[in-house]
């Protein structure tokens, strides 16, 4: 562990304000931070921060229980558990494609012309609704209905608005709110008492990683306190170690409902679907339910999910086994989400090294 401690302690902060860093290794578990480059002082080794889109793994954990339950089929469609919710336009879609990204969906918000940094650091405490991001994106007033980006199922790419219907699917099966359902099946149970849903609350837990972005005239602003939607999560790394390594080990789903987050979604021949509109993965799918594979140069595999808020940018993986696990979080300054910053590559790369050797 101390190579990778070395290398991680070392990297620059490009286009990043600072980070925090969990990783583990049978037996070995080593945790770092950087100093806040705005602020000057040092990060806690386990801040909270925004989890973006790592909220989709603790989504898809509860969307398999009501499965396994007998609560909901996974092959049934979203149009029979929530009519009305899809315009005309769109094919039968099933529970199933919607958690492993081959609903051919649009994206939150399609067609809608991007904000500017100033208009998005202004509007950054503004919630939404899952049932008011749908509509706006599928229903909008002021431009064009966005339609359907393939038949469902025969390709895969990566996609936000299927897991926001997710999330309101969930609500409908359950009566319960996202925020209820996360926590009593996931939170309580694993005592995940430094993670939250904190729903249209923007004040931040303490201590915590300040989030930033740099307006157009070149300043950083802290942008720690946000809105957002119903599922957005907040964490730290040791509650995301913890979760992570529970669902691999299989104590929040029976087998057969924990190996759909490791099948990747395939065709007619049994050959993975391809992947389109995106570089996440190498032209052919690498999401299963929620989680994404990243083969590693020894030929292992690596799982997990990487999250964007507005300046956040993280991520957690491991090997199926454990062997090697990592959760980070950079405060990062850009406002490009389409891109990982270049320090959570560089982090992603300090991870990997000791399993590639």
């Amino acid at each position: 562990m101390k190579p990778l401690a070395r290398r991680a302690a070392t990297l620059a902060l490009a286009c990043s304000a600072g980070a925090i860093v969990r990783v583990g290794e049978p037996g070995q578990l080593w945790k770092g931070s950087t100093v806040d480059s705005r602020t000057g002082r040092k990060i806690p080794e386990n801040a909270h921060f925004h989890a973006g889109s790592i909220s989709k793994v603790f989504q898809t954990t509860v969307t398999l229980q009501l499965a396994a339950e007998g609560r909901l089929d996974l092959d049934q469609t979203v149009q029979h558990y929530l009519p009305g919710l899809l315009p005309d336009t769109f094919q039968p879609i099933t529970v199933r494609e919607l958690i492993n990204y081959t609903s051919g969906l649009p994206d939150v918000d399609e067609g809608k012309p991007n904000a500017g940094v100033d208009d998005t650091i202004a509007n950054r405490y503004t919630f939404r609704t899952f049932d008011e991001v749908v509509q706006d994106t599928l229903r909008p007033t002021d431009r064009p209905w966005p339609g359907p980006h393939f038949a469902p199922g025969t390709e895969q790419e990566y996609n936000s608005l299927a897991f926001r219907i997710g999330g309101r699917l969930i609500e409908r099966i359950t009566g319960h709110s996202f925020k209820e359902e996360v926590t009593d099946r996931i939170l309580e149970p694993l005592h995940l008492d430094q993670t939250s849903v904190p729903e249209d609350d923007p004040e931040m837990p303490r201590p915590y990683l300040h989030g930033y972005m740099t307006d157009s005239r070149g300043e950083a602003v802290d942008v720690s306190e946000q809105g957002g939607t119903p599922s957005n999560m907040i964490s730290t790394p040791a509650d995301l170690d913890h979760f992570m390594t529970a669902l691999f080990q299989g104590r929040l789903l029976p087998a057969a409902q924990q190996n759909e987050l490791f099948t990747l979604p395939k065709d007619d021949q049994g050959k993975p679907v391809p992947f389109v509109g995106g570089t996440s993965c190498n032209k052919v799918a690498c999401f299963g339910a929620g989680l994404m594979s990243t083969p590693l140069p020894n030929g292992a595999v690596l799982w997990g999910k990487t999250g964007h808020d507005d300046g956040y940018a993280n991520g957690m993986f491991a090997t199926r086994d454990l062997s090697v696990r990592a959760v980070y979080s950079v405060s990062n300054l850009s406002s490009d989400f389409a891109a990982p910053t270049p320090l959570a590559n560089r982090l992603l790369g300090a991870v990997l090294a000791p399993a590639a050797r």
